[in-house]
């Protein structure tokens, strides 16, 4: 079968198709045609070794799919070959056939595509684990550190429908996206603290920094004593402020609360691209700028 992945950890130049034979899922997994796969930063980072490089290459990239179960390995109950699902990948999602863990695996609800399917169980599932860890009140005040990206379109939308007022660093080319998910955009850089002091003068209830680092130590100050704060991107900076690092469910049951919300209305995936799998260096590339506005998807095996 055809994939995308790296032959080395590196840059971009360590990437190519690679021919590989059909996975076989072991106990307690299944094997999906893929329809479509999200794209991520943690893409692009592990090639480039950020996870640490025990895995030996070729490896495949991307992590979360959705598609049709082509087969069951033992041990599994509930799924069946022709069921729509979406999910983990753990040995890679940029395949025409990929395998998921049953435990990590939901049924696509029919009323969504397999491409706002492939969008939920990175960016969305995070957004999710980091919301409930925050804890957050009808009324409080959230502000999310990099708000544009995945991640945090997910988590204002999700924020805004439990009643929560949401403010967010981002760029000024951002800004429009921004509001129009129901946030107030923060121009980030040098000034941030003041233009963030200008719109919320008593500061906020909660932090989620999506960047870690000195994006989020420029706007800590803003958190109201006693205060939340949940990273996705910086344990070390987190815990030092007083806050934590997120703590993720990695089950079904998140990624089966995520496709209601997505099928009732209440969460758009904000996909922002779809590339075809021919074309998965140019996504990739496009999310490693940094720039990467909602998700970027990858789309195959079209019926």
């Amino acid at each position: 079968m055809k994939a995308f992945g790296f032959v080395a950890y590196g840059g971009p130049e360590q990437q190519q198709f690679l021919d590989l034979p059909l996975p076989e899922p072991g106990p307690g997994g299944v094997r999906i045609e893929v329809r479509a796969a999200g794209v991520n930063p943690a893409d692009w980072k592990k090639r480039q070794g950020w996870f640490g490089t025990a895995a030996e290459p070729p490896l495949v990239m991307g992590s979360e799919a959705a598609g049709v179960i082509t087969a069951v390995g033992d041990g599994v109950n509930g799924f069946a070959v022709g069921d729509e699902v979406f999910g983990i990948a753990p040995g890679g999602a940029f395949a025409e056939q990929v395998l998921l863990s049953a435990r990590a695996t939901a049924r696509k609800p029919a009323g969504i595509g397999f491409d706002q399917a492939a969008a939920l169980p990175v960016a969305a599932a995070t957004a999710y684990d980091a919301l409930r860890q925050l804890d957050l009140r009808d009324g409080e005040t959230l502000l999310i550190v990099g708000i544009a990206g995945g991640v945090g379109s997910a988590a204002t939308q999700l924020a805004r429908a439990r009643g929560i007022h949401v403010l967010g660093t981002a760029g000024t080319g951002s800004a429009e996206h921004v509001r129009s998910l129901g946030a107030t955009p923060v121009r980030y850089g040098e000034g941030v603290a003041e233009r963030l002091r200008a719109v919320a003068p008593d500061g906020v209830d909660a932090i989620l920094d999506l960047v870690g680092d000195g994006a989020v130590r420029d706007v800590a100050g803003a958190l109201r004593r006693p205060g939340r704060l949940v990273s996705t991107a910086d344990r070390a900076t987190a815990e030092e402020l007083g806050g934590a690092y997120v703590q993720r469910d990695g089950t079904a049951t998140v990624l089966t609360a995520l496709a209601d919300l997505v099928a009732a209305g209440t969460l758009d995936p904000q996909i922002s691209a779809r590339y075809p799998l021919d074309r998965a260096a140019e996504a990739i590339a496009e999310v490693e700028t940094g720039h990467a506005r909602g998700k970027l998807i990858l789309e195959m095996n079209r019926p």
